[in-house]
């Protein structure tokens, strides 16, 4: 098994159910003991700010900021993009607790580290 899951997410609101399953892939690998480092980018970036995980709805899913809060909770990493962040004008400042803004080469570097599997949604 991976030592590390890397999963970078793409969608929101606009592809609720691969949205969905990024968090839930990521809450799961968390509880399970995997070191978890969940990207948000393009529109996952507004998970990124309190409240936002508590607007997205999916039926028979379970709610992100319960997901987050596990990945959190199990020490799970989350990482907002550095681009995605400055189009949408949001600063390291207006992040949720525990959040970070990082840019491709950390990813890379993180994707590509040995023992790393790495997903993207």
């Amino acid at each position: 098994m991976a030592k590390k899951l890397v999963i970078k997410v793409t969608a929101g609101a606009d592809a609720p159910e691969r949205c969905s399953q990024a968090f839930t892939v990521a809450a799961v690998a968390a509880a399970s003991g995997v070191e978890v480092s969940l990207w948000l980018t393009g529109e996952s970036s507004w998970f990124a700010l309190p409240g936002r995980a508590a607007e997205f709805e999916l039926p028979h899913a379970a709610p992100l900021p319960d997901l987050i809060e596990g990945i959190r909770a199990a020490g799970g990493l989350i990482t907002l993009c550095t681009q995605c962040a400055a189009r949408r004008g949001i600063e390291e400042k207006d992040l949720i607790e525990g959040a970070r803004i990082a840019g491709a080469q950390v990813f890379v570097s993180e994707a590509m580290a040995d023992g790393v599997q790495a997903l993207v949604y």
